[in-house]
């Protein structure tokens, strides 16, 4: 059975700007060791080291992402705003490939209780 799991793109705008982009990982189920049930399972290409975050505060400024990656949300809530105005908020389980690594970027803020925490997993390619 293949399923698919949505995700957010943040890319760069040729204007210089930042605009989100719907995307989907092909999940396919498969057996990833013996005795272990079939998952759904979807590859995720990493480039360097995964970097643990944790924040009491996650407003920013408009910023650049300062390398292609994706970030994993795993507590508390963010909204990202990109340039163009639309704004998109991403919780506990959400994935955002943020490609936006110059030009005026996006805003990040924290929503709700803190701390906010996440996975930052640098990438390479154009998405994945």
């Amino acid at each position: 059975m293949t399923e698919a799991l949505r995700f957010s793109r943040i890319v760069r705008t040729a204007d210089g700007g930042s605009r989100f982009v719907d995307a989907e990982l092909a999940l396919t189920d498969r057996t990833v060791a013996a005795g272990v049930p079939a998952m759904a399972v979807a590859g995720m290409s990493a480039a360097a080291t995964v970097t643990y975050l944790r924040s009491s505060q996650f407003d920013s400024e408009p910023h650049p992402a300062p390398m292609r990656q994706w970030v994993v949300m795993l507590r508390g809530v963010i909204e990202v705003t990109t340039s163009d105005g639309v704004r998109r908020r991403f919780g506990p389980g959400d994935l955002v490939h943020v490609e936006d690594t110059d030009g005026r970027g996006h805003i990040t803020t924290g929503v709700g209780d803190a701390p906010f925490e996440a996975l930052f997993v640098p990438t390479t390619g154009s998405r994945s």
